[in-house]
């Protein structure tokens, strides 16, 4: 233990921390998980700062945002859920602003108050669940509440667990449950509703849009679900293209959790389930008709997103395995066990190295490299569900009852 310590010191220590861009909505800039680099050295012993959350388990991301920190959570007794803003740089709390709910039924790894609030630099965008149905709600940066839409009832053994996020003045939410699914776009600025498209259903689905950009196309929102993956025009909703997911007859259709990423000039698409099911398929939206060119049927994540870089995709799967592969075909490069546990939070890439944490807390720091090299391993002491975030040399991480942030003052 104490090695691993000094070694994830030294390593540290030998790089001078680089400023990040904002961490502005689930998994960083446009979903990618990816930060200029280096990582932060991580000493549990040693946070820049801590603070305790309370409330239920912590599945919310944090963001950050122009030096503050933002996170949602639920209150220990279910009737409320929080939306909290802390100084980025010491942790001390600047203000927080309560929904009211109630108790409700939930998968064993979700809370209340899953999903992770977006911002574009003048607002706040959350979407709540208050126990039967689901909301957003936009706030200013001091807390106040500018708007709030209904997004009807949410049905699912599993509950909601959807982020929103932002594109050109338009807040987009993908709501998908196990008895309809819809993707809707609100206007950020009053909240009124400008378009929604209704999508076929199968099995409620937490992924969240993002933008493809293609030399010589216009911008793209991009959505995966259990059904489909769909190109829309984001300021209308106008279908560019879609590909229809088609599972074997007698298989059973799996949940799309993490959203398709764009590597090698393909879009990779992942979904599974708790009973082990697994299928992750590369589509080329360059054809006439976007195609399947490769896909795999184990190994592949379901609940954590995966990777890009370069030309190599990383992940590391629900049961502890990180691989490397390669994005236009899909051969494993490398496939090592990292953690002993179960994973739920996604990693995020940091310069080349990649965040990885497990359930029980346990923080690996893999480089994104063609060879797998074995990985330093550090243990906060706490369980660990959200993803984290990085911004301005520092890395937040979300325990069961505890943010922490590591790097520089």
């Amino acid at each position: 233990m104490i090695r691993s310590l000094l070694a994830l010191l030294a390593l540290a220590s030998a790089l001078a921390l680089a400023p990040a861009a904002d961490w502005p909505r689930f998994r960083g800039p446009n979903g990618t998980g990816t930060a200029a680099g280096p990582l932060p050295g991580i000493n549990p012993e040693k946070p820049l700062w801590k603070i305790e959350l309370g409330g239920g388990k912590g599945v919310s991301s944090p963001i950050v945002v122009g030096g503050k920190v933002y996170v949602q959570s639920a209150s220990a007794d279910g009737k409320a859920r929080v939306l909290t803003a802390l100084d980025a740089a010491t942790g001390k709390p600047l203000w927080s602003k309560e929904v009211p709910g109630d108790k409700a039924k939930a998968h064993a790894k979700n809370s209340l108050a899953s999903g992770t609030p977006a911002c574009d630099g003048s607002q706040l965008y959350c979407a709540w669940w208050d126990g039967s149905g689901v909301s957003l709600a936009a706030y200013d940066l001091a807390g106040q509440e500018k708007w709030s839409a209904s997004l009807g009832g949410y049905v699912s053994q599993h509950g909601p667990g959807f982020s929103p996020m932002v594109h050109d003045g338009l807040v987009f939410v993908n709501v998908d449950d196990d008895e309809h699914a819809e993707l809707v776009a609100f206007d950020a600025k009053t909240g009124q509703k400008k378009w929604f498209k209704t999508r076929k259903h199968v099995r409620a689905c937490y992924t969240t849009p993002f933008i493809l950009e293609r030399a010589g196309k216009p911008a793209e929102l991009v959505l995966g679900t259990t059904t489909a993956v769909t190109s829309y025009e984001p300021a209308t909703g106008k279908v560019n293209w879609e590909y229809p997911i088609a599972w074997p007859k007698g298989d059973m259709p799996l949940r799309v959790i993490g959203h398709p990423v764009y590597a090698g000039g393909l879009l990779v698409v992942y979904s599974g389930d708790g009973g082990g099911g697994r299928y992750m398929a590369a589509i080329d939206p360059e054809r006439k008709t976007p195609a399947k060119v490769w896909d795999l049927r184990k190994e592949t994540p379901y609940v954590p997103c995966v990777l890009v870089k370069g030309d190599k995709l990383f992940w590391i799967g629900d049961k502890g395995i990180a691989t490397c592969a390669e994005a236009k075909t899909g051969k494993a490069l490398w496939a090592e066990r990292v953690f002993s546990a179960d994973v739920t939070a996604s990693p995020i890439l940091v310069g080349d190295t990649i965040l990885m944490i497990s359930e029980k807390g346990e923080v690996a720091a893999v480089k994104a490299e063609n060879e797998y090299e074995e990985p330093v391993k550090v243990s906060l002491g706490e369980g660990v569900f959200a993803t984290p975030a990085v911004a301005d040399g520092r890395v937040y991480i979300r325990g069961v009852n505890t943010l922490f942030c590591f790097g520089k003052k």
